[in-house]
């Protein structure tokens, strides 16, 4: 993604819209066409020549906040590795140890003498020394792999990661969610957990939804690691259908502008392959947990969009009892105290009593005080303890119970 010095976008009235490169345009597919290449060329090379023939290439153009981002999204693609088979710090060590005793090493001989029996030592070339002594360094770090892409795909990046920018200054953003089959809402709610957004549902599966995103400028803890969560939620959601977005965006400290954007559209195209490239550990986790608990109770994945009245519930787990009662499980992205206490009315509106909401202490997004633990409520610091879900579902299924 692009750093907020790499972004452009215009202002007109209450509106606000990346700007776009043309993707037809025949100059920018060249320039973007010599940079992938450029990269390619220097696979295997350090990142000081790689540098250095970037900024040859990017001169003092009036392209330059754009070349630079064209670079910025490449450089993503790149892995770069300390490449030396001795740890510089070892080397450094080694040599530093002995020159100690021969200070200062001016002379040639001295240095070369130096380098032979610290080779000697750590058993290995003194030529492996002398290239090895800074490899760490970032400037001497060996460009070894590289995953290069056409000219148009990395334009279309591009025009995603300016729309991607926006949002790391969004103050919410609404989802309206057309009517549509069981699967589309699935996807696209799945889509919303899978990037941990705190999220608010309204509606229902015959007339559409309404969900509100809290945005990072919205969040006073973690907000800069909840806006990229929300930035790289967007190439996802162009993967789902019918729905309309509208971003809040803070312009200036007390001022927004909106920024709009439908399904329908044409402009952007998306990157991932899928909408769930991200993998929730604790998820991940937890059925494999369960096994080893040898519980009376089943924990399935659960694919149910469960209705609540005016919102909805997207479990992420059915706990299923031999005597039939069953208990939904959800682990919740970010959230704050107040999301969660909101959500727990939406529950008892509902009239709803058989579900746990796992909340995680790494993603709380405030600080806002949470003095007790809510009933239905589990609190859990690293992992999710299977043993306290199976106690809590008896605990539920028995005040249920006649």
């Amino acid at each position: 993604m692009l750093t907020a010095d790499l972004s452009m976008s215009w202002v007109r009235g209450d509106r606000i819209k990346p700007r776009y490169l043309n993707t037809e345009d025949e100059e920018y597919l060249r320039e973007a066409g010599d940079l992938a290449g450029l990269f390619a060329r220097h696979e295997g090379g350090t990142r000081a020549a790689l540098e250095e023939s970037l900024q040859e290439y990017v001169g003092t153009g009036t392209d330059y906040k754009i070349l630079r981002g064209l670079i910025k999204l490449l450089t993503d693609r790149c892995e770069f590795e300390t490449d030396t088979p001795v740890e510089p710090a070892e080397i450094r060590r080694a040599l530093f140890l002995k020159a100690r005793d021969a200070h200062p090493v001016v002379a040639e001989e001295v240095r070369d003498r130096l380098l032979t029996e610290a080779a000697a030592e750590l058993g290995c070339e003194p030529e492996v020394l002398h290239e090895g002594l800074y490899a760490d360094l970032s400037e001497n770090q060996k460009l070894t792999q590289f995953e290069t892409l056409a000219p148009r795909e990395l334009l279309d990046l591009y025009n995603v990661a300016q729309a991607q920018a926006l949002l790391y200054r969004s103050v919410e953003m609404r989802l309206w969610i057309e009517p549509q089959g069981p699967e589309g809402y699935r996807e696209l709610f799945g889509a919303i957990k899978a990037y941990r957004l705190i999220h608010t549902v309204r509606g229902n599966a015959r007339e559409g939804y309404e969900i509100r995103l809290d945005g990072p400028v919205s969040i006073f803890q973690r907000s800069q690691k909840y806006g990229i969560q929300m930035a790289v939620f967007l190439p996802a959601l162009l993967l789902c259908a019918g729905w309309r977005m509208r971003a809040e965006i803070q312009t200036k400290p007390g001022r927004v502008a909106y920024f709009d954007l439908t399904s329908s559209q044409s402009q952007l195209r998306s990157h991932y392959l899928s909408i769930t490239g991200y993998e929730n550990p604790v998820i991940e986790k937890l059925p494999a947990a369960w096994e080893r608990t040898e519980s009376v109770w089943t924990l399935e994945p659960s694919s149910e969009v469960i209705d609540l009245g005016e919102s909805a519930f997207i479990p992420d787990f059915v706990l299923r009892h031999p005597a039939g009662e069953e208990v939904f499980l959800e682990v919740l992205g970010f959230w704050t105290p107040e999301h969660l206490r909101q959500r727990l009315g939406e529950f008892e509106h509902a009239g709803r009593k058989n579900f746990i909401l796992a909340a995680w202490e790494e993603l709380r997004g405030s600080r806002d005080p949470l003095t007790n633990v809510p009933p239905h409520t589990i609190l859990f610091k690293r992992t999710l303890d299977p043993g306290a879900v199976e106690l809590l579902a008896e605990k539920l299924i028995a005040e249920a119970r006649p």
